[in-house]
């Protein structure tokens, strides 16, 4: 019988946890049996499930009480397996000696156990397209390296604990590196992006040959096995004919809610005639956001998308757009752009100089910005991200329905540099207002004060840890990025001294890990992690963090109730 009970995860998601990995998948499946509208993300992870509403469409109460009817009926749902993909793997890993001996086997033996096994993916996270295996043929718990590796390269086949797992993306990671598949685990422009999804069979194929190496338009890559080829020719909704170890690209059901059905800023908008902008320097960081990605966290997806989503709306309504339409995120000021046809501008957001043909203009106004004419951000004296919005909107590689740059996952399109150009669409809707909409001014990033709402995991922590939560006042690190924002203050001390399995996340988490130092979570943040959540930052207070500057002092509230 599956038992679970549902806990807090701020104001827009919970965790329902089962006693079990196998519970889980149950509770999983009964979940997304009978998924209401409003229900953005269904993210199993080892113990947990989370779920991501959206509460203008479904009341997290009601949420609360669909759930609770899930977990009675997961205990009668037939668990149904997913389809069959096998992964041509070269068992070439660094590791693959050394784990073998941990393990009292030879090399060849480990190859065969681990090949013999059928693995399905428990849950995904990590990255867009890992997949965390679990097999019942598979006995073994091997420990991580000690010290994790700072590049573990794209398609390395690795164990770690009682999972197998194979990276989609070069990346850092302490799993121990037992072989390479060529397999292509996530493609963002498919219908059905990763692969190895929540549910899919897995077998490893040991092939004796690694492939060998051919040069391609974009540098050295290496060729497929013959068998792997055939299986990767319907990778694209164009891209032929069916393969059996293949499963089928179609619309996901991990993302009903989410990036299959783009906004209107996101559709084949007609570019803009005349051209676009063209970036000179790009300042400290320099993306294209939008309102980010929601919908695909079950394929270990972030949320991504600008960072103070109060100050996009603002910016895009300042010009006549729509809301959800991209623009430049700027960190910390220095951007110079020149336009290349006659457009209109407005800055909102982080204040500092803003200047257009050497003229300085006020930001959270419509400019006109000819072309030709630079139009430049100093350095912020206030704030640290600013959002500047050109009329039509800026095109870029919409990937899951979304325009926004994934710093630590590499989707979209990659930072700015100088002498990138960037198109302009034609997606404006509205006339430009004759006056700003609502009041405006510099951000207060001195002191801000937050709002909290429940953690799923404050019973991991001492009581005084909570008090100091909210008594102590809290400094910005200058560990601060688009990832996290790690504070520094008072350590929480912990209650269980035990490890966390790996659950979701969402943006405005407060993982604490074991020096007792909390980071928030933000947009481009991991969607699982394994360190307790002891509080979730409401919404509006998210927008806020935004414009913490290292060495901004925080200090924490409890949230309001919300009627």
């Amino acid at each position: 019988m599956v038992t679970a009970r549902v806990l807090p995860m701020g104001e827009r998601a919970f965790l329902v946890e089962a006693g079990s990995l196998d519970d889980v998948l149950a509770l999983h499946a009964a979940l997304a049996a009978s998924r209401p509208p409003g229900v953005v993300d269904l993210v199993p992870a080892a113990r947990t499930v989370l779920v991501r509403v959206d509460p203008r469409r479904l009341a997290l109460a009601a949420a609360h009480a669909w759930a609770r009817a899930a977990v009675s009926s997961a205990e009668a749902t037939n668990m149904t397996h997913g389809p069959l993909v096998e992964l041509d793997t070269v068992y070439d890993g660094a590791d693959l000696d050394e784990t073998a001996a941990l393990l009292g086997l030879t090399a060849g033996e480990l190859v065969r156990r681990h090949g013999d096994a059928e693995w399905r993916v428990a849950f995904t996270g990590f990255a867009p397209g890992f997949g965390y295996l679990v097999s019942d043929d598979w006995p073994f718990d091997v420990p991580r390296l000690a010290s994790p590796r700072t590049r573990v390269p794209s398609g390395a086949v690795g164990l770690a604990g009682t999972f197998s797992g194979a990276y989609p993306r070069e990346t850092p990671g302490g799993w121990r590196l037992i072989g390479t598949t060529t397999a292509a685990l996530f493609d963002p422009d498919a219908a059905s992006p990763a692969l190895l999804a929540p549910g899919t069979r897995v077998r490893f194929r040991a092939i004796a040959r690694a492939p060998r190496a051919v040069v391609a338009a974009g540098g050295p890559v290496r060729e497929p096995a013959p068998a792997e080829a055939d299986a990767h020719r319907g990778d694209r909704p164009n891209g032929g004919g069916s393969a059996p170890n293949r499963p089928q690209f179609r619309r996901s059901p991990h993302l009903r809610d989410g990036p299959a059905t783009p906004g209107a800023a996101h559709q084949h908008l007609p570019a803009a005639p005349g051209g676009g902008i063209r970036i000179l320097e790009p300042g400290l960081l320099a993306t294209l956001q939008d309102l980010g990605r929601a919908g695909a966290a079950s394929v270990g997806v972030a949320v991504s998308g600008a960072l103070d989503r109060s100050a996009l709306r603002t910016a895009h309504r300042l010009v006549g757009n729509p809301e959800d339409a991209t623009a430049i995120e700027v960190t910390m000021g220095g951007l110079r752009a020149i336009a290349e046809r006659d457009a209109w501008v407005a800055v909102t957001g982080a204040w500092g100089p803003v200047r257009i043909a050497g003229r300085e203009v006020d930001p959270y106004q419509a400019h006109a910005w000819p072309a030709g004419a630079e139009l430049e951000l100093g350095w912020f004296a206030h704030g640290a991200r600013a959002y500047v919005a050109v009329r039509g909107g800026l095109d870029g590689p919409v990937v899951l329905g979304s325009r926004a740059t994934d710093v630590l996952a590499g989707l979209g399109r990659p930072p700015l540099r100088a002498g990138d150009v960037v198109a302009l669409l034609d997606g404006a809707r509205e006339p430009i207002p004759v006056a700003p909409p609502g009041a405006w001014g510099a951000p207060h990033d001195d002191q801000l004060e937050l709002e909290l709402a429940p953690g799923p995991r404050a019973d991991w922590f001492a009581p005084t840890a909570l008090s100091s939560l909210f008594d102590a006042v809290w400094t910005v690190s200058n560990q601060a990025d688009r990832v996290g924002a790690r504070l520094d203050g008072p350590e929480l001390v912990r209650a269980r001294s035990g490890e966390l399995a790996s659950e979701g996340m969402v943006p405005g988490a407060l993982q604490v890990p074991r020096n007792g130092r909390p980071t928030i979570l933000l947009a481009d943040g991991p969607v699982t992690g394994g360190y307790p959540v002891i509080a979730v930052m409401t919404d509006a207070s998210l927008d806020l963090v935004a414009q913490a500057r290292p060495g901004t002092r925080i200090r924490f509230r409890h949230a309001r109730p919300r009627p």
